[in-house]
C-alpha cells in the first residue's frame, strides 16, 4: 500500500462516483462464473428410489450481471475528458504502474488513449474495483 501524500491538485471526478465504480466493478467480478450450464438437466433424488430430470432455464441473475456492466459502461461513457483521463489514472495508480508522485503523468498519459475507448479498456482489468480502492487511497480521496 502506497502512503498517500498531500494533493498538489483537483480531482475533476467525484470520489464518490469513483467509490460507486468500485462497487459495480466488484459486482460484476463476483458475478456467477461461466461454468455454471445455462439450462442444463440435472438429476434430482425424490426420495430413496426414484429420480427425476430436472430441467432449468438458467438464473435471471445471469441478465443482472449484464445489466450491471452495461450500467458501469455507460456511466464510464459519461464522463467527460478530465474525468476518464483522471479515472484512468487512479487505476494505474492503484495496479502500480504510476506512484502518486507521478499523478500529473499518469493523467497526461491517459488522456492520450481514445476516450471513447475508455469503459471498454477499464472493463478489461480483472481486478479493477480493487485498483480504483486502492488509487482513490493512494490519492488520499
Amino acid at each position: 500500500m502506497q502512503k498517500p501524500i498531500e494533493r498538489s491538485w483537483d480531482l475533476s471526478i467525484d470520489p464518490d462516483t469513483v467509490r460507486l465504480f468500485v462497487l459495480k466493478a466488484k459486482a460484476i467480478s463476483a458475478a456467477i462464473n461461466d461454468d455454471y450450464n445455462d439450462g442444463a438437466e440435472h438429476e434430482i433424488e425424490l426420495d430413496d428410489q426414484m429420480t427425476d430430470g430436472h430441467h432449468h432455464d438458467g438464473l435471471v441473475e445471469e441478465e443482472s450481471e449484464n445489466l450491471t456492466e452495461a450500467e458501469l459502461r455507460e456511466l464510464i461513457g459519461d464522463l467527460n475528458v478530465d474525468e476518464a483521463a483522471e479515472l484512468v489514472a487512479i487505476a494505474w495508480i492503484g495496479r502500480g504502474d504510476y506512484e502518486i508522485s507521478e499523478w500529473d503523468d499518469a493523467v497526461a498519459e491517459a488522456r492520450l488513449r481514445d476516450r471513447r475507448r475508455t469503459a471498454k479498456y477499464l472493463l478489461g482489468m480483472p481486478m479493477l474495483g480493487d485498483w480504483l480502492e486502492e488509487g482513490l487511497e493512494a490519492i488520499g480521496a
